[in-house]
């Protein structure tokens, strides 16, 4: 009779273990599965404002219009603020034109298949931040030394680098450099004469 109550004891002993160590796994898994949700959910929300906020493109500029006018330029989105860096050679010393124009196509000799300036919100032509109205295309003149080579760096929050707003967005545009000086005054162009460089802006 001691016997069977011990054995009973024991019965009971390892039976109550049991089911507290399945409870035990399977709280532990619960939790497990909530936290991988939540994690995921962090990482979806980061990489998404990531995504929107910062972003780099590096454009080439080929010569156009029988000149040997070439460089590169780097757009870079940090925080809602773009800036240009272009870097060129082959110039003749001088001041020069650069504008954004409204197509990247970059295929005609001339470079004249970009279009016109960029100008989503119809403004007439002037330079940047003036009352009367600018292109936001309207970058302005830069001066090449007696090597041939400039620079320019333009920083504006007018700009995105594929944000999907039309009136912001320099996707799908086109960097041309000028052989000749914005007048900030000429209508539609600034008569910056012939399009010297043409770098389209793509991903």
């Amino acid at each position: 009779m001691k016997k069977s109550s011990i054995l009973l004891t024991a019965f009971l002993l390892i039976f109550m273990m049991s089911c507290k160590k399945d409870k035990k796994e399977t709280d532990a898994t619960s939790d497990t599965k909530v936290e991988t949700s939540t994690d995921n959910s962090d990482n979806s929300s980061t990489d998404a404002s990531s995504k929107n906020e910062d972003a780099k493109i590096v454009v080439k500029l080929e010569p156009r219009s029988d000149t040997q006018v070439s460089g590169n330029v780097i757009f870079r989105q940090e925080n809602g603020v773009v800036t240009m860096i272009a870097v060129m050679g082959g110039l003749s010393e001088g001041l020069h034109a650069i504008h954004l124009h409204e197509k990247s196509d970059c295929s005609s000799p001339d470079g004249k298949s970009t279009g016109g300036h960029w100008n989503p919100t119809a403004a007439p032509h002037g330079k940047w931040g003036a009352t009367e109205g600018y292109h936001k295309g309207d970058i302005g003149n830069f001066t090449a030394d007696a090597n041939g080579n400039g620079t320019v760096t333009f920083v504006t929050d007018d700009w995105c680098i594929g944000c999907g707003d039309a009136n912001k967005d320099i996707l799908g545009k086109a960097v041309i450099v000028h052989q000749g000086v914005d007048d900030f005054t000429t209508q539609p162009t600034g008569n910056a004469g012939g399009r010297v460089s043409c770098g389209a802006v793509i991903e």
